[in-house]
């Protein structure tokens, strides 16, 4: 296909021809306006999918119930400093063309053909076995609320059969391993979940759990009692994109299509327009994306400081979405204890949605890294991919029916993850000064935002690490 045939195509098609192949014949100029940028999203929507899933609805909203309103404004800055981190590792993507797990192997030291990040990259791989697991079985707990089979709602037998039934779906589903289908999903589950959130969070000051604007205003008033430390590193860690969502972008850009239009380096000066334009669409994404998935999880917490803070209830795991769904039937009847459950069906699905689609990108890289295959060929690489969005999902369910415990399941990855994201944040680092050209990093801005970020996250590493191992923890 021609260059020229490929401009002249509708603005909002997807890439055309192999998205991970760099070939001069498609490129394509990029949009220079927000309006214009929207018709090329989709890699923000699908990570938002992702991002908002039981580490929100169970997290967030126990976050909001035991520490109230004063930790709002920790929601937006915990969500928003991880983002330069995101921002640069699919500046990599672009430039280069490859994923991030080709990145994490070049960061050293490195062991052969391997880096010290791709290391942790295979331990926390391990751990969020566990974790997805629990979101499985957090799905399959909300269903056997709503419609309850071989015995009582969240009994095991009902559970399991759900359990099993959620993992079948999403693997006949999934099958296809089409960017366009898993785009289409991803956006349809994030706006039913955004919308949903936002009418149970802002329909409650007609409630009798009704919150005012001064209760806002105190969550925005950048107040950290010593008291809330602990709850704030947690929310910090928890909340906005972790390092499987940052390692899953870099993917989702390039089969969108941001590399193969900005085409292989060939030093001239339309290039390095077409890199930075793209880049700058990848931007705009990237921010949209961070605008969904806080809204919805502002709007998680504020239903656990505005409904179960002022009752003293903080429960864990399943009982959440119980709790939560009772207390919305009592005071808004049974509509709405049927909307919180929709609203936590879509969260928990977009999560298992997104969650196979992007694994399964990462282990096949990873296994091509590894010398099992070459990346490069495309058929093998999609056919790897298609036997991870059936393995994956398999031993999540066999480690949810073998633990039975969603909420220490998602736990063990949440630390894990929070480990793995400061050697994300060093990649970023590395990769930016090292595999992309000085003229394509962005200005003053992106370096001091990467910085503040990595700084961060590398604080919480430690964190994590020390208090998973006992060394260390604040109250």
């Amino acid at each position: 296909m021609s260059s020229e045939s490929i401009r002249s195509q509708p603005a909002g098609t997807v890439v055309e021809g192999d998205p991970y192949r760099l070939d001069p014949a498609a490129v394509k100029e990029p949009p220079t306006t927000w309006l214009k940028s929207v018709k090329f999203f989709g890699p923000g929507l699908i990570v938002s999918a992702s991002i908002v899933g039981a580490g929100e609805l169970i997290t967030a909203t126990a976050l909001g119930a035991q520490a109230g309103f004063i930790l709002l404004w920790l929601v937006i800055f915990s969500t928003l400093v991880k983002v330069a981190v995101q921002v640069e590792m699919a500046r990599y993507s672009i430039v280069t063309g490859q994923g991030g797990m080709e990145g994490y192997a070049k960061v050293p030291p490195r062991f052969g053909k391997i880096g010290w990040v791709f290391i942790m990259w295979a331990l926390l791989a391990l751990a969020k076995l566990i974790q997805t697991g629990g979101l499985i079985g957090g799905m399959a707990a909300a269903l056997s609320i709503l419609f309850p089979i071989g015995s009582g709602p969240l009994e095991a037998t009902s559970v399991s059969i759900w359990a099993v039934v959620v993992t079948i779906i999403a693997i006949i589903s999934l099958y296809s391993n089409r960017y366009t289908l898993i785009e289409r999903v991803a956006v349809f589950l994030t706006m039913t979940f955004v919308a949903v959130t936002l009418v149970i969070a802002l329909g409650l000051p007609l409630t009798e759990y009704a919150y005012t604007g001064a209760d806002l205003a105190s969550g925005l008033s950048l107040q950290l009692p010593v008291g809330a430390i602990g709850v704030a590193i947690a929310m910090f860690g928890l909340t906005g994109i972790g390092s499987e969502e940052i390692t899953a972008y870099t993917y989702w850009c390039l089969e969108k299509g941001y590399a193969r239009w900005a085409g292989p380096n060939d030093g001239s000066v339309d290039y390095k327009r077409r890199v930075k334009g793209w880049t700058a669409v990848m931007q705009r994404d990237a921010v949209a994306s961070w605008v969904i998935y806080t809204i919805s999880t502002m709007s998680f917490y504020i239903m656990g400081a505005a409904v179960l803070h002022p009752q003293g209830l903080v429960p864990q795991g399943n009982d959440m979405i119980l709790v939560l769904s009772e207390t919305y039937s009592s005071t808004l009847g049974d509509w709405g204890r049927i909307l919180f459950l929709v609203g936590a069906l879509a969260v928990l699905g977009s999560t298992i949605w997104a969650g196979i689609a992007s694994w399964s990108r990462s282990w096949a890289n990873a296994l091509s890294i590894l010398g099992v295959f070459d990346w490069t060929n495309a058929t093998k690489r999609n056919n790897w991919m298609r036997f991870f969005i059936v393995a994956l999902p398999i031993l999540w369910l066999l480690t949810f029916l073998w633990i039975s415990a969603p909420f220490i399941m998602i736990l063990i990855g949440g630390i894990a993850g929070g480990i793995f994201l400061a050697g994300v944040g060093v990649a970023a680092w590395y990769l930016r000064r090292k595999e992309v050209p000085a003229d394509l990093r962005g200005g003053k801005f992106s370096s001091v935002a990467l910085s503040v970020s990595v700084i961060a996250i590398l604080l919480l590493g430690v964190y994590s690490a020390t208090s998973a191992t006992g060394l260390f923890s604040i109250g």
